[in-house]
């Protein structure tokens, strides 16, 4: 191997290492947003109407810090004209978008509702498992389908392993913690928002490379999610306010209100990140950071009764196992190319 070779495959595992790295940030600021909204939802008696203080928040911010920048509104313009092309054409070499690869905010709007809704009943550590669950085998249907910027991916033995040791963490976190009917019947929500963030993350990755392939890409997928998920829960919030009235009074507490800036942090993350490692070992990654920070915020500022035991660290652990072992194929292609 020459020198050149040699110093790309350094830059090659650095830039692994660093996308891991920020898979795991991803799973944190996951974990916080799961606390932040979960007690909001709580106070309010209302988990719609914190989930789109939370994902309408997030996109104020966007609008006022990202959309007057030029190139951010150049690269939604790209999105534009994407979904505009007709399917399988391909224009400065871009290739069309369909409509519906532009809609994850939905399954993103079904997670922060998810949130709001059962993390205040069964713990942060219960409902990021419940999440884990759904994402660590979708995350790997989603890439062998091609959904993701990165095309479709061949299951490999390594891969597989990993899935399989992130589904015996997930039973070893929870064993302890969903012998109540009602705990199971909660854990099936964030369950099913799990998988639609593996899905989320791989359109949304799909997006930010057509919008630009820099980090202004990402921004602009990062504003199409909010704005489509922010519409998806005012009419989930106008139908609620018809059935079941007013909820509670706004809580005067600022930090309650931090959930959409964890958002806007993670969604335009994972939007990044996507490109480099596929939705598959993105999904561990954040799997490691959600049940690592959800153990510590159970621990000093729990959201339920539900006490840190030896099954959920054995579980954060065997979840670490999973990423190594599956980020595995990933780290000896790219040294390859």
């Amino acid at each position: 191997m020459t020198t050149t070779e040699t110093r790309h495959s350094r830059a090659a595992h650095q830039h692994q290492i660093l996308g891991l790295s920020a898979a795991f940030i991803i799973g944190v600021l996951l974990a916080i947003q799961s606390r932040l909204n979960g007690e909001l939802g709580s106070r309010l008696g209302d988990g719609l109407m914190a989930a789109l203080i939370s994902f309408g928040s997030g996109l104020i911010i966007l609008l006022v810090v990202a959309a007057p920048v030029p190139r951010v509104r150049r690269a939604l313009g790209r999105v534009w004209h994407a979904i505009r092309l007709p399917s399988g054409s391909t224009a400065g070499g871009r290739s069309g978008l369909r409509w519906w690869q532009c809609i994850g905010g939905i399954a993103g709007a079904f997670l922060v509702a998810s949130q709001s809704i059962t993390v205040a009943v069964v713990g942060v550590a219960v409902f990021s498992v419940a999440v884990v669950a759904g994402q660590a085998v979708s995350s790997l249907v989603v890439d062998r389908l091609g959904f993701g910027p990165a095309g479709p991916q061949q299951y490999t033995p390594l891969r597989l392993a990993g899935a399989c040791v992130a589904l015996v963490a997930v039973v070893i976190a929870v064993s302890d913690r969903l012998n109540h009917p009602s705990g199971l019947a909660l854990a099936i929500l964030p369950a099913l928002a799990g998988i639609g963030t593996a899905v989320q993350q791989a359109i949304n990755g799909r997006v930010a490379r057509t919008a630009s392939p820099d980090a202004y890409g990402a921004v602009a997928a990062a504003l199409i999610n909010f704005l489509v998920g922010t519409t998806t829960l005012v009419v989930a919030f106008l139908i609620d306010l018809a059935v079941r009235g007013t909820p509670h009074a706004l809580p005067t507490e600022p930090w309650l209100y931090l959930g959409g800036a964890c958002g806007v942090g993670f969604i335009s993350l994972a939007a990044i990140v996507v490109r480099v490692m596929g939705v598959f070992v993105l999904g561990l990654g954040t799997i490691a950071g959600q049940l690592i920070a959800s153990l510590v915020i159970d621990v000093f500022v729990p959201a339920a009764d539900s006490p840190v035991t030896f099954t959920v660290v054995a579980g954060a652990l065997l979840a670490l196992v999973a990423v190594s072992v599956a980020a595995i194929p990933t780290l000896r292609r790219t040294a390859a190319a």
